[in-house]
């Protein structure tokens, strides 16, 4: 009880250090969803680099739907990523997250659970509100079978990695530049971490499966290990209104996978970012 009450404690004074140094993103847990509705859903091929080869290793898909939490309106969002059966063969990934939001962008719940390699894990937070703090759940379940459960508090507005992408798909880059970083706490199952998200522009990219060519705004997800950065995930959104991830760059442990957008349905806006 007392290293429980010990570990609520640094979470606390951790999160409110962290709150001085960043920008006015966390400031408010609400913001307006201007991107997408409920029945989207994308399909991408996915690719792995293999001793200089691209391999084609499998699939993902990615959904929205309508929900009720706590009898109120929301959304929940799906991520489900499997490897083909010939990648299988060197490492095999079953993927499926999940993440509910309120219909003002609220996140709610997320959970992920991953079976990487032949290790099972699980990741799962519950999120809270009272008098401007946010309160967190947190369940981890380890490769090796073994659970842990934590309760942190912050007066800062949390996110997980679904509630992160679909917030930003709702960003307005025109009033980014080219370089500009921004912070923000992400939850899992077990920690609270800053992660830094840096805008690098405007690119032309053409899909691996269609030929279709998007004008997309392209971010960076990146950590600082030792002072150095190191890009763990770039992500390609279409510059129009949907902002729907178009490619994902996944700098990987055993090497770099990407995804590439095959097939969109139910989309908001008309997409009018297809170059050709």
């Amino acid at each position: 009880m007392k290293e429980y009450k010990l570990f609520r404690l640094r979470c606390f004074v951790s999160l409110v250090a962290l709150a001085c140094g960043l920008s006015s993103l966390r400031a408010q847990c609400t913001a307006e969803n201007t991107a997408f509705i409920a029945g989207e859903e994308l399909t991408y091929d996915l690719f792995y680099n293999w001793k200089f080869i691209w391999i084609s290793a499998g699939s993902a898909t990615m959904d929205i739907k309508q929900t009720t939490w706590e009898g109120k309106p929301a959304f929940k969002s799906h991520l489900i990523t499997h490897t083909s059966k010939r990648l299988d063969r060197f490492f095999m990934m079953r993927d499926t997250m999940l993440s509910v939001v309120a219909e003002d962008m609220t996140p709610l719940y997320f959970k992920k659970g991953a079976n990487e390699g032949g290790h099972y894990y699980v990741d799962e937070v519950r999120y809270a509100y009272q008098d401007g703090m946010t309160r967190l759940y947190q369940h981890y379940l380890n490769r090796r079978g073994i659970a842990s459960d934590r309760v942190c508090d912050s007066p800062m507005c949390i996110f997980d990695m679904m509630s992160m992408l679909l917030r930003a798909r709702s960003f307005q880059p025109e009033k980014f530049q080219v370089g500009q970083k921004l912070h923000f706490p992400m939850a899992d199952g077990h920690k609270v971490e800053e992660i830094t998200l840096i805008y690098r522009g405007r690119k032309n990219f053409k899909m691996k499966s269609t030929d279709v060519t998007y004008r997309c705004l392209v971010f960076s997800f990146v950590e600082y290990p030792e002072g150095k950065e190191k890009e763990i995930i770039t992500f390609y959104v279409s510059d129009d209104k949907n902002h729907i991830p178009v490619r994902l760059d996944l700098f990987l442990r055993i090497g770099t996978a990407k995804a590439y957008l095959k097939e969109s349905k139910v989309l908001r806006h008309k997409c009018t970012s297809i170059v050709k």
